[in-house]
């Protein structure tokens, strides 16, 4: 007899857990191994269980899905990764591929259209949701490019957008070197930096920015 597939579900809204553990165990072939309600949580589920499916979330507390995603296919390059997901902008599709997601599911997605997703990204191929996969092909067709032009925050370092999180989140420095692993004095000179490259001056404006940019939520 096959063993079922294994999958580890990371999104923090737990009512948003329960509902796609219901829609996910209706099938037999599928075993819920793992859940995770952070970005951080995510990658020492997928480390501990080494899911056949990892379905994650990008906007996650304390790591965001995309950096998450990343640290997760160094390790386990043959876990397959399902983008979960409200947002339908191209950058967030074409940074969800980059950082190795196999697949691109939006939230208002049918039962029927999450299992086929589900069913295809664990048979190798990449699924993409059709609303956004049109999106994709007009750009191609156009001739337009992913946009690559500098900003402030695409200056800032992987490290400094997460610190630029969980800022954001409400944490002080100390929690915010426990969570990473680095000292009290690296986080303040981090924060420093954003400042500096931002021309922001206080936390508080440094949560407006990463609302505004999509790195948490309101």
């Amino acid at each position: 007899m096959k063993n079922p597939y294994r999958i580890v579900i990371a999104e923090d809204h737990r009512i948003l857990r329960e509902g796609l553990r219901s829609i996910l165990t209706s099938n037999p072939d599928v075993e819920i191994v793992g859940e995770a309600d952070n970005g951080l949580d995510a990658i020492r589920c997928a480390d501990k269980f080494k899911p056949d499916l990892l379905m994650i979330d990008l906007s996650m507390p304390k790591m965001n899905g995309l950096d998450a995603i990343s640290e997760i296919k160094k390790s386990l390059p043959d876990t397959k990764i399902l983008v979960l997901t409200i947002h339908k902008d191209e950058e967030y599709i074409y940074a969800s591929l980059k950082a190795g997601a196999d697949g691109y599911l939006l939230k208002d997605a049918t039962r029927t259209e999450l299992l086929l997703a589900v069913e295809s990204v664990l048979n190798g191929k990449t699924y993409i949701s059709p609303e956004v996969s049109e999106k994709l092909v007009t750009s191609y067709l156009n001739g337009r490019k992913p946009e690559k032009a500098e900003s402030s925050f695409e200056s800032l370092t992987r490290r400094e957008k997460q610190i630029l999180k969980l800022i954001a989140e409400g944490h002080k420095n100390r929690k915010i070197g426990d969570f990473l692993c680095i000292s009290i004095k690296t986080v303040e000179k981090h924060r420093a930096n954003l400042m500096k490259k931002l021309d922001l001056h206080n936390a508080s404006e440094l949560t407006a920015f990463a609302m505004e940019k999509g790195l948490v939520t309101r």
